[in-house]
């Protein structure tokens, strides 16, 4: 690990991003360009003071997890990714079957969608990432092990999981995932994570391997759902899937019809969204 490199480059990347493109407000004027490393910290899930010591070469080694946390949060590209792993003294994450570093672009778009629940998610159902109207809505996925931010897994490993959506509209959900997941395995037959989630599925839920004997194919698209929060109710939301170029990430962002109920019911889950009412 190169300490001194690894605060380098940290530092600098920081000074290269405003608040606005990391969707933060600029609040008071600032004396230096870029971001604060408390803002940098927040973003990427630690503690101010663990990357502090990082930018001043005394930190601890990263682990892959932290290493792609701050990948996230300083919006790095791809290479730029690789270099930061590097510079710790680790291997890059593999490309095959995408290695869960979000595109710019989509976090980006994310950043800017302040009102709207809105998440980023792979091909494989791993949620990368969330706005706060996301996580009000569906549940926080950052305090969950990194396996378990798994859409399917969840829905298949944990009844309470499908408890967001009403119980006549579970199995087309459930049925929704496998035929998705038969998709991305016949797309990337070589990918070991797509053949072990199936493979750890189809022993651990028999439902997934009922689902899965049918066959069914399906991507992903833009779809209407119903969700049911234990706050603010039950809600009808339209979800617009925006692919990324490779197809291996999403841009999820879930509305409702203005003049509806569930309009009016997303517009309180913005006053209450804050707070610690998620479902998940």
């Amino acid at each position: 690990m190169d300490r001194t490199e690894l605060a380098d480059f940290l530092r600098r990347r920081r000074d290269r991003l405003s608040p606005a493109d990391v969707g933060l407000g600029s609040g008071a004027r600032r004396r230096t360009p870029g971001l604060r490393r408390e803002e940098v910290a927040q973003l990427a899930g630690m503690s101010v003071d663990y990357y502090t010591r990082l930018e001043q070469a005394r930190g601890p080694r990263p682990s892959r997890q932290m290493l792609a946390a701050l990948a996230r949060a300083l919006r790095l590209t791809a290479d730029e990714r690789d270099h930061l792993f590097h510079l710790a003294g680790e291997e890059p994450p593999r490309e095959t079957g995408g290695s869960g570093h979000i595109r710019p672009g989509l976090l980006l778009v994310l950043d800017r969608l302040h009102d709207t629940p809105a998440q980023v998610v792979s091909d494989l159902g791993d949620v990368l990432a969330q706005n706060a109207m996301a996580s009000a809505l569906l549940g926080d996925v950052s305090a969950r092990a990194p396996e378990m931010r798994n859409i399917a897994r969840r829905a298949f490993t944990e009844p309470a999981a499908m408890d967001i959506f009403p119980p006549e509209d579970r199995e087309t959900q459930a049925r929704s995932q496998v035929a998705n997941l038969r998709a991305v395995l016949a797309a990337r037959p070589d990918d070991p994570r797509a053949a072990g989630l199936v493979a750890e599925l189809r022993a651990a839920s028999e439902l997934f391997a009922r689902l899965w004997s049918e066959h069914e194919v399906a991507v992903r698209r833009s779809d209407t759902k119903r969700i049911r929060h234990p706050v603010v109710g039950d809600m009808e939301l339209d979800c617009e899937v925006l692919l990324s170029s490779g197809h291996d990430q999403r841009l999820i962002v879930y509305t409702a019809r203005p003049g509806t109920d569930a309009y009016e019911r997303l517009q309180l889950l913005r006053v209450v969204g804050l707070q610690d009412l998620s479902v998940g």
